[in-house]
């Protein structure tokens, strides 16, 4: 696979594309969480161990809620996003593309202590290399995907602001696949726009450049564009 994106295809036929995380930024993000959290740790000692033994038994409870509360409650109520999740544009979904619930939150996190093993998140790290949507065990068994959040962009104008009506019927997937590339093709190289557009010349008639400005033109026929 050239792309680690996951199609998921909705009850009402929309396809969504959900481009999954590899596990580079993923570990970055678990590093940025594990500094909050020592940060958070370090804080409550500093105000607990003035109460004594009594602040150390609070001290180590409020020690096991951090270390596994924080991520179950941050990913299920933060739009499946914790601190370190967001500085890095990732966020944990559902396989289907919904918003991540409580007990899948729960389960993923809950069973990091089989993807740490036997060290290091030796399993986990071999489980994502292997997936082809980079997940480790604990969001297999809780049916989740971490993603890379959809970043808005600004609208790209039209390419050629001339039509042309196609030489032969399109079937609908055909037609969507002309308008996808014509939305998408403008952030990318010539070179890459020219290699896609080969894939259509029987359609075009033409290879190149050429064969890219008549898909425009197409594109801009069938959005009544005339």
């Amino acid at each position: 696979m050239l792309d680690t994106y996951r199609e998921v295809v909705t009850p009402e036929g929309v396809a969504l594309h959900l481009p999954a995380a590899g596990p580079v930024p993923r570990a970055l993000a678990w590093l940025i969480d594990l500094l909050v959290r020592g940060a958070v740790m370090m804080a409550m000692g500093m105000f607990l161990g003035a109460f004594g033994r009594g602040g150390m038994g609070f001290y180590a409870v409020a020690m096991f809620l951090v270390y596994w509360f924080y991520p179950v409650c941050f990913e299920a109520m933060w739009n499946g996003s914790t601190p370190g999740k967001r500085a890095l544009g990732l966020r944990v979904i559902a396989g289907n593309g919904a918003p991540v619930g409580w007990l899948a939150a729960f389960t993923r996190n809950l069973l990091r202590v089989v993807d740490m093993l036997p060290l290091a998140y030796a399993t986990g790290l071999v489980s994502s290399l292997v997936d082809p949507w980079g997940r480790r065990l604990g969001d297999m068994v809780a049916g989740t995907l971490v993603v890379h959040e959809a970043r808005p962009r600004d609208p790209v104008p039209a390419a050629v602001d001339t039509a042309l009506a196609p030489s032969i019927a399109l079937r609908p997937y055909e037609q969507a696949a002309l308008v996808a590339f014509a939305e998408r093709a403008p952030r990318l190289g010539e070179a890459r726009q020219a290699e896609l557009a080969d894939l259509a010349e029987p359609l075009t008639g033409a290879r190149g450049m050429a064969s890219v400005t008549r898909l425009y033109r197409m594109a801009n026929w069938l959005l009544g564009r005339r």
